[in-house]
């Protein structure tokens, strides 16, 4: 295998955009197919082993570096890796992309507007967000900068989840 088959998947977008779920359903896709696969989730690291970070620029910088130390482990270690990270900032992702390497790294970037998300608020922190109970929320009290170039863009106002990963398998099925 070559190092291109051991990609990982970063998924970005605003919380609630439908990262975890298209990872969730990406991974299964990939596992059916014989593939070795990790799934890093940012709700997830943040209960183990980001659990000592808040959400300053600082430690959401911090967040992510860890997370794609881990991911460039476990691709040298010859599984995909799948991360869905808000990951807010183009910087720290371009630091992920950097530390994991080009040859590795796909953006993709989850574009669910906000109001959809908000509509959504699967976790109830868009009410909290908006009722300034939660600070520095992304999207609210926050930014979250968008891609300039991502890889693949899935927008799952639009999309059905099977649309999006189909759309995900077909992009990594021509980079593979």
């Amino acid at each position: 295998m070559t190092v291109a088959q051991h990609p990982t998947v970063w998924l970005t977008g605003l919380s609630g955009a439908g990262k975890t779920s298209i990872a969730l359903a990406l991974a299964q896709a990939l596992k059916a197919q014989g593939r070795a696969v990790a799934l890093l989730d940012g709700d997830q690291l943040r209960h183990g082993l980001n659990r000592d970070l808040g959400f300053t620029p600082q430690d959401r910088h911090e967040n992510i570096r860890r997370t794609a130390e881990v991911a460039r482990l476990m691709n040298g270690a010859g599984l995909a890796v799948i991360a869905a990270f808000i990951s807010p900032y183009r910087a720290d992702r371009a630091m992920a992309a950097d530390i994991i390497g080009a040859a590795h790294f796909i953006e993709v970037h989850v574009s669910t507007p906000l109001a959809v998300c908000e509509a959504r608020d699967p976790k109830g922190l868009y009410a909290q967000a908006r009722a300034g109970q939660l600070a520095q929320f992304t999207g609210i009290s926050a930014p979250y900068e968008a891609p300039l170039a991502a890889a693949l863009t899935l927008d799952t106002g639009m999309l059905a989840l099977d649309e999006s990963v189909g759309r995900l398998c077909r992009h990594l099925q021509q980079r593979l």
